[in-house]
């Protein structure tokens, strides 16, 4: 009797290993199981029996190449202070097992931080420390544990793949045995049909019924390759997956057809066998070219509707959206922004924190002329940068969706998932007990019936249904400039009962006409320093106050920058220190109805800019049609707007003034502890504590870099008078989804119906089984197309 190696599972033909009462093929399985025991790690066996790979033999001196600068450089994502990103592509990434262990590589060495794996690409994202673990060790290691990275210029590239080229040779092998397969199978049709006796038929027949077996054979082990290994790893990992009756049915009417030639009881179903997999793949093939076409334009055409302060050689400034930017141009960065391209420091101090990037919170000072890499957070006083690569929004988008910033909660998905476990056992019931039946009845159609079942009830259409409506509407609120972090909070967004709303930038934004300076006459000196200092600052009363100011533009650098939430910030500009923000801060006391940014210089009060807040246009309609949710306003700002805003929001349910950004925070968690579910609005930076707590953050970017992992939606300031849109709109997909169910449902019904009745060819189950797809694809397209008119104009 053969054996199997405990780690991978493969038949053991060579070596034969013993080790603590275990059988392993090779040295290198042994070593892998010893690896995981030292670790604590044996979970890795539980989870999946025999799902280890195989570690290759092959001489790993070959990946010594990754050392070199160059090739350091152009793999890497990532590389600053003791911290190195890397992604690698490992193709043999098949099961939950070989996720498990890939993102538990930190245990296993100690110069790890952390791994995460994208299963749909098959890659590894790994953070290291390359001054311990060298790249080209790192490679090696994870050769070592089975996981060979593939290494090329197209990955270094980081070019995505639109279509799997073997998916494509196999669809044209499938079509090429199809259509001759017919060619072959033509005679014995007619000389069925007519019956006639041909002579020349009876002398050729077994010769064209074995040139289809042929024809047929690689169409069932190469082009159908991907269904039998899936339906395996499935079965071998326990799980039943929509894999195993399509699989079932192939071989059900492969070997029926092996049988009728051996025993000249007919000519089988070769040519049927090959049609149905032909259109099966056609099916796939649409599938991954309508995904393809979905991420490519959610990564590169629809970008994030957030601006950057581009820096003339003058000093002048100009806000432009992010997709503008061009290499060389100079870009400002404030305190607490994220840097949105790979750019070299021009002037100014920089203290990055990479823990967007990295998950490490440690800052890294800079210095003029060193790299500074994309997903860093200034912490500090404002920076000049000069933009070395084009924006890669595809890499912000995999930053913004990391593990550490995602908010877990269950929904459609998990309700597809669970749907098409229980669906596939119910199939298997229904096949069986037809089985039964037609094997009393008629055997020869037994065969026939048993494989239209297996291959007509596949809820393909049923898993594509969320996945493609909510793709289709993350596109069209993308170029409406509403950017939606994932999939999930569309459905998160339908759900929301409260709406919380931040006063300042959110609902109000200022012009110079309303702002008025109080006080002691500041000089053209000091006015000149405060300038300075108002640009390092991304609060949006220090941005109007920079407009303001008719002081020339010059670059005082600030030292010993520090900003204080909820308060203001100080610094030394030409060696003295001043303090702007509330009264507290400068030692004075607040004038309670009013909003105000008072001055201090060297612990001396100068005075203070009084603002006139300026509501945003079509605000009222707005929150007359937001009616039906719970409205609630906080502000870090005093009451003086207390009555202006019950005026606005008739309906208001609550309002907080004077609210530190941990204020917001509590206020937000007090109304979840209420069982209602939160969406909160604002800038994006100064209130990401509370866009993080609610269940979905929505950042206003208005003229600014509000680009922040703790929101889930970035949304241009100017187009806040739709929000009503936007709401709706998610709503409506949510309906979209539940009739593509329906769709999918219909489908399944009809079909097995006719199935199981023994009116439906295998053939015929197979051109439909795509088509129901199809159907769901073009319904979903056209019905959130049609939606999207009612509330955006055509873009």
């Amino acid at each position: 009797m053969s054996e199997n190696c405990f780690h991978c599972g493969q038949i053991i033909d060579k070596e034969r290993i013993l080790f603590e009462e275990k059988i392993f093929c090779c040295t290198g399985c042994k070593s892998v199981f010893e690896i995981l025991n030292s670790h604590d790690l044996g979970n890795f066996y539980e989870l999946n029996k025999n799902s280890g790979i195989r570690p290759n033999h092959e001489n790993t001196s070959q990946f010594d190449y990754l050392d070199t600068p160059e090739i350091f450089t152009k793999v890497t994502d990532f590389s600053e202070g003791n911290t190195t990103l890397v992604t690698f592509k490992i193709p043999v990434i098949h099961c939950s097992s070989c996720i498990w262990l890939l993102e538990s590589l930190h245990t296993l060495h100690k110069s790890i931080h952390y791994s995460q794996v994208n299963f749909t690409r098959k890659t590894v994202q790994i953070s290291f420390t390359h001054e311990e673990l060298k790249l080209s060790d790192l490679a090696k290691f994870l050769t070592n544990l089975g996981y060979k990275p593939v290494i090329n210029l197209e990955t270094a590239e980081k070019k995505e793949d639109f279509l799997d080229k073997t998916l494509l040779i196999k669809l044209a092998i499938a079509g090429f045995a199809f259509g001759n397969g017919m060619f072959f199978s033509y005679p014995e049709y007619t000389n069925d049909v007519l019956g006639t006796n041909d002579y020349y038929w009876d002398h050729y027949k077994h010769l064209f019924r074995f040139i289809m077996f042929l024809l047929a054979t690689p169409v069932v082990f190469y082009s159908a390759s991907d269904y039998f290994r899936s339906a395996w790893f499935g079965l071998k990992n326990k799980i039943v997956n929509i894999d195993v009756p399509i699989v079932l049915g192939i071989l059900v009417l492969y070997g029926r057809s092996i049988y009728e030639v051996v025993t000249d009881y007919g000519a089988g179903y070769f040519d049927t066998l090959c049609g149905l997999l032909f259109f099966m793949l056609m099916g796939k093939v649409f599938q991954k070219r309508t995904y393809s076409a979905l991420s490519y334009d959610r990564d590169y055409k629809s970008f994030y509707p957030i601006a950057v302060t581009k820096v003339d050689f003058d000093g002048k400034q100009e806000n432009i959206v992010l997709s503008d930017l061009k290499i060389g141009d100079r870009i400002m960065v404030r305190n607490q922004e994220i840097i949105p391209v790979d750019a070299i420091l021009i002037k100014g101090e920089g203290n990055i924190d990479n823990s967007f990037i990295t998950g490490e919170s440690a800052s890294i000072p800079k210095k003029a002329g060193d790299k500074i890499f994309a997903g860093g957070k200034q912490l500090g006083s404002a920076l000049e940068l000069e933009v070395i690569k084009t924006v890669n929004q595809s890499y912000l988008t995999q930053l913004w969706n990391k593990e550490a910033f995602r908010k877990y909660d269950t929904g459609l998905d998990t309700l597809t998932n669970e749907i098409s476990k229980y669906f596939t056992f119910i199939i298997l019931g229904i096949t069986l007990i037809a089985g039964l039946y037609w094997g009393r009845t008629d055997s020869e159609k037994m065969f026939q019936v048993i494989s239209a079942i297996l291959i007509i009830a596949c809820p393909c259409a049923l898993a594509l249904s969320a996945p493609f409506t909510f793709g289709h509407v993350m596109r069209i609120l993308g170029r409406n400039k509403f950017y939606v972090k994932d999939t999930l909070t569309i459905e998160k967004i339908s759900k929301s009962e409260v709406l919380v709303f931040d006063k300042t930038g959110t609902i109000t934004h200022h012009k110079k006409s309303d702002i008025r300076y109080e006080g002691a006459e500041i000089d053209d000196f000091d006015l000149e320093n405060l300038k300075s200092l108002f640009k390092n600052s991304n609060h949006p009363l220090s941005k109007s106050l920079y407009e303001f100011s008719e002081t020339e533009d010059g670059y005082f650098p600030a030292e010993d920058f520090r900003e204080i939430p909820g308060k203001g910030y100080e610094a030394k500009v030409r060696g003295n220190l001043y303090r702007i923000g509330s009264a507290k801060l400068v030692g004075q006391k607040s004038q309670n109805l009013e909003t105000a940014v008072y001055i201090s210089k060297n612990d001396e009060f100068l005075g203070k800019y009084i603002f006139k807040n300026e509501y945003r246009e079509g605000l009222k309609p707005l929150f007359k049609s937001l009616a039906h949710y719970k409205i609630h306003i906080l502000s870090g700002d005093n009451a003086s707007e207390e009555q202006s805003l019950k005026d606005l929001i008739p309906e208001l349910e609550g309002m907080a003034f004077n609210q530190s950004p941990e204020d917001k925070l509590n206020y937000i968690k007090k109304l979840q502890d209420q069982n209602q579910r939160v969406a909160m609005l604002g800038d994006g930076l100064n209130d990401a504590g509370a866009l993080k707590q609610s269940n979905v953050g929505i950042a206003i970017a208005d003229d600014t870099n509000s680009f922040t992992p703790s929101s889930d939606v970035i949304m241009a300031g100017e187009k806040l008078s739709d929000l009503e849109k936007y709401l709706k709109f998610c709503k409506d997909a949510m309906t979209i989804v539940k009739i593509t169910f329906g769709i999918s449902f219909l489908y399944n019904i009809v079909g097995l119906s006719f199935a199981v009745t023994g009116h439906l060819s295998p053939l015929f189950a197979a051109i439909i089984m795509p088509m129901s797809s199809v159907t769901v694809v073009a319904f979903t397209s056209i019905a959130t197309w049609w939606r999207s008119t009612k509330y955006f104009k055509l873009i």
